[in-house]
């Protein structure tokens, strides 16, 4: 099944990544500044030691360590998230399709629709994350709120990385194919 951004002409989708690409790092800037307050010694990697926390007992002892104005910038950085949901969806998936051109093999470039669709998902699964992590700091610390927080998470991370990792590929390939003169940028 084709991916409803592969329908835009070539160029567009270029304006279109470049159009979001810019509000993609502009929120993943504030969203790195609100969530510096996070990184305790609990939680040394801050939003994402929470996010893996994975047991109720890790994610209690992350909480403990999170006074009253560090929750705050956790419930911000939360809502916040769900503004960079949209923004790195479409531009990673933005980018994966650009990538597919890039691509002389087949199945390689049609990889790339696939993992625009699997960005999408990640998308899905950071506001499943987001929703399990908000009850964690609401209410309760129990089951099954920080397991379904860790799988969502590492998902989310995983699909997000393969399509990092695909653009990154493409961009190399295209320059391959650039240098023999073989293929328009």
């Amino acid at each position: 099944m084709n991916h409803p951004l592969a329908r835009l002409e070539r160029q567009q989708r270029k304006r279109w990544f470049w159009a979001w690409l810019v509000p993609t790092l502009l929120v993943m800037l504030i969203l790195q500044i609100v969530g510096g307050p996070l990184q305790t010694p609990a939680a040394p990697r801050g939003i994402v030691s929470y996010e893996f926390a994975g047991t109720a007992e890790r994610a209690a002892a992350i909480l403990a360590g999170w006074d009253e104005r560090v929750r705050v910038h956790a419930a911000f950085s939360l809502g916040f998230d769900y503004l960079f949901m949209p923004l790195y969806a479409m531009t990673i998936a933005l980018g994966c399709l650009w990538a597919a051109e890039r691509w002389r093999w087949r199945p390689l470039a049609g990889l790339g629709g696939v993992l625009a669709w699997g960005v999408w998902l990640a998308a899905a699964l950071d506001a499943v994350e987001n929703l399990a992590l908000w009850q964690l700091l609401t209410g309760a610390v129990t089951d099954p709120w920080p397991v379904l927080a860790w799988w969502s998470a590492l998902v989310k991370f995983i699909l997000i990385g393969l399509g990092l990792l695909y653009i990154l590929a493409g961009a190399i390939a295209g320059l391959d194919r650039s240098r023999t003169g073989s293929a328009a940028a």
